[in-house]
């Protein structure tokens, strides 16, 4: 007899949300089910190294802005444009939503985006930020800031998939587990060391599971 398929699955989880896995298996229902179930798993193992990711990231901008701009709150007196002047802004809102009246500024750092931090590598900052302050936050690095820029943007975009409960399986999650320790080596090589000891995704990555099911 061959297993079924639990009947409560395409009602709970909606047709077209387990349609991108029946479609990456031609209609494999069971193997789709496996796929599925494999995607939440390798998302939550790829939580880990991109929490670091962002974090590290963070923080190394953070410190190389107020050491510039002299101040903690140092988007007081950046130059920042109008985009990223309203991320801050809407950070403190939401911190005073919680009851943070009077955020500090690492309160506020901590609030702002990971796709915030990117940004401020973008091309419009090259001379305001990138030249005098932030090509310091990644001492192990000798590319360009565009490259660089652009990495850590498709950490943005794998980092919002995960978190919006998106299929990545389609990805070359092989590489992009690489491009995250190769971004964490390029600030500070004995944090990526310290993240593989219990970096759980090249194990699940192993589990993929087959396309036929028997």
């Amino acid at each position: 007899m061959h297993p079924e398929l639990p009947g409560w699955v395409e009602r709970v989880i909606s047709i077209p949300r387990f349609a991108p896995y029946l479609d990456a298996l031609s209609g494999n229902r069971l193997v789709a089910w496996d796929l599925y179930q494999w995607n939440v798993q390798v998302s939550e193992a790829f939580y880990g190294p991109l929490n670091c990711l962002e974090i590290c990231l963070r923080n190394a901008e953070h410190d190389r802005l107020r050491n510039r701009f002299g101040t903690d709150d140092w988007w007081r007196v950046a130059p920042l444009d109008e985009y990223e002047a309203a991320k801050v802004t809407a950070a403190k809102q939401k911190l005073a939503r919680k009851g943070v009246s009077l955020p500090s500024a690492d309160d506020v750092v901590t609030e702002l985006s990971f796709g915030f931090w990117v940004s401020l590598l973008s091309r419009r900052y090259d001379r305001r930020l990138w030249v005098p302050a932030l090509h310091r936050a990644f001492p192990y690095y000798s590319g360009r800031r565009e490259a660089l820029r652009d990495n850590l943007q498709t950490m943005v975009l794998l980092r919002n998939r995960i978190m919006h409960h998106e299929p990545i399986h389609h990805r070359h999650l092989t590489a992009d587990h690489a491009k995250i320790y190769r971004l964490l080596d390029y600030v500070e090589p004995q944090f990526a060391g310290w993240l593989r000891a219990f970096d759980r995704v090249p194990a699940v990555l192993t589990r993929r599971p087959e396309r036929t099911r028997h």
